[in-house]
């Protein structure tokens, strides 16, 4: 008898010690965190003018990377509105940086025949020997624009669907993932993204170079209606002779047709 009470008091005290610790396990848990812990984040980030901005608007808060709280026509007020811009500016950020750079490549790989600028080198796939991709017919030699349209539409297109739904197959890949922001094994192989605060100063420097790439675009298509040249060509005449290469003297010469 002695011995089935001291066995239940040693049980007893075993639950309640078992009951305290995971309690004091609950209450020890660490909060977490609205914004990532970043000099571009939050109350105290960056604005666009510096002192000068003034107070951000109330719902631009720097959760987000690229807030620098400027919204002068309150474009952003309603939440839906501000994350469908936001989705669209990342997007076209994206694709602004591929542009440039293919915008760049024609006058720079020289390596097999010459190639011209990038706003004439689609043309190259009516002539009689078709298109070499980089100049090289060993990697992609089109000679159809039509296949190469129907190529484009369904590749893409299926690319666009499978982003627009969330990266999610009927068969249930993707279900967890972000659709800014997919990650993991296939969209982030190198595992860049592992660290959270990485993962935020990488988003930042993301936004802002599609931001630059953007206007970078702009520049290109003003550059060649203007010009009819490249920029890699424009940028070696404005350096050889800035005083006479440039917008302003340039400004009134439009060459479409060149």
């Amino acid at each position: 008898m002695s011995f089935a009470l001291k066995k239940a008091s040693a049980t007893s005290g075993v639950s309640r010690r078992s009951t305290v610790q995971v309690q004091a396990r609950r209450t020890v848990s660490k909060p977490s965190k609205s914004a990532p812990d970043s000099q571009w984040y939050g109350p105290d980030r960056p604005l666009y003018l510096g002192p000068l901005s003034g107070e951000a608007p109330s719902y631009l808060t720097g959760e987000f990377p690229g807030d620098y709280g400027w919204d002068t026509q309150g474009l952003s007020a309603d939440p839906e509105t501000f994350a469908r811009y936001r989705t669209t500016e990342v997007i076209h950020a994206r694709w602004a940086m591929l542009g440039a750079l293919g915008c760049v490549i024609p006058e720079l790989d020289q390596s097999g025949s010459p190639q011209p600028v990038w706003f004439k080198a689609g043309a190259q796939i009516f002539a009689d020997g078709g298109l070499d991709y980089l100049g090289q017919s060993s990697l992609i030699h089109a000679q159809s624009a039509v296949a190469v349209v129907v190529c484009q539409v369904i590749l893409m297109g299926q690319a666009e669907a499978f982003r627009a739904a969330g990266y999610v197959t009927p068969g249930g890949f993707g279900e967890d993932l972000d659709k800014l922001y997919p990650g993991g094994e296939f969209f982030d192989p190198l595992s860049l993204a592992d660290d959270p605060d990485t993962f935020a100063e990488l988003k930042v420097k993301e936004i802002k170079n599609g931001r630059l790439a953007m206007f970078s675009m702009l520049g290109f298509y003003v550059q060649a209606i203007v010009t009819g040249k490249g920029p890699i060509q424009n940028w070696s005449e404005h350096v050889a002779d800035p005083g006479v290469n440039n917008a302003f003297a340039l400004a009134t010469k439009f060459t479409p047709s060149n």
